[in-house]
């Protein structure tokens, strides 16, 4: 279990290593079209959040050692999360260099409406909270799946989903 443990998390973190890399792409792109940033200062704590996430899952299942075994259950929230992925690539394939970890706005760009986001305004949130919920659960990491979920929910969604409304409202376009 602690194999798979190991390799699921390798490709997690590489896929998040890899998006970064896009993210400093886009934002570079949208920058050179005149857009900004918006909500800055509170990305340290998305970033934070995400960091002792992983920490915690980590130690979470490690801690239970090698007697630690799959649920017989696992295959449901790891088949979820999966789906999650996908839905997250069709979000990042549908905003194109729009795509970021950040909020950039775009002036005089309308918001996109493909993919996804014809059918929910914010489907990437909706990815991340299952993530953070559902990678979990596949490990019967019970206290990390629902710890983040919460300070996902409290800290960062409540405050970054306004701010993206906001910004639209107030005349600019959300990236």
């Amino acid at each position: 279990m602690l194999l798979f443990f190991g390799f699921v998390m390798a490709g997690v973190v590489l896929q998040r290593l890899v998006e970064l890399l896009v993210a400093v792409k886009n934002a570079r792109y949208i920058r050179s079209k005149g857009g900004y940033e918006v909500g800055a200062s509170h990305y340290k704590y998305i970033v934070l959040l995400h960091f002792l996430f992983f920490l915690s899952l980590i130690f979470e299942v490690v801690g239970k050692g090698s007697s630690m075994v799959l649920p017989s259950w696992w295959a449901v929230p790891f088949s979820l999360f999966f789906i999650a992925q996908g839905l997250r690539y069709w979000c990042i394939r549908s905003l194109g260099k729009r795509w970021n970890t950040r909020i950039f706005i775009l002036p005089g760009e309308a918001p996109i409406k493909r993919g996804p986001y014809r059918f929910i305004r914010h489907p990437n949130y909706l990815v991340v909270s299952l993530e953070l919920l559902l990678l979990p659960l596949t490990f019967s990491a019970v206290a990390t799946a629902l710890t983040f979920s919460l300070l996902n929910a409290w800290l960062l969604l409540r405050i970054r989903i306004p701010l993206e409304e906001a910004s639209v409202y107030d005349g600019h376009r959300e990236s």
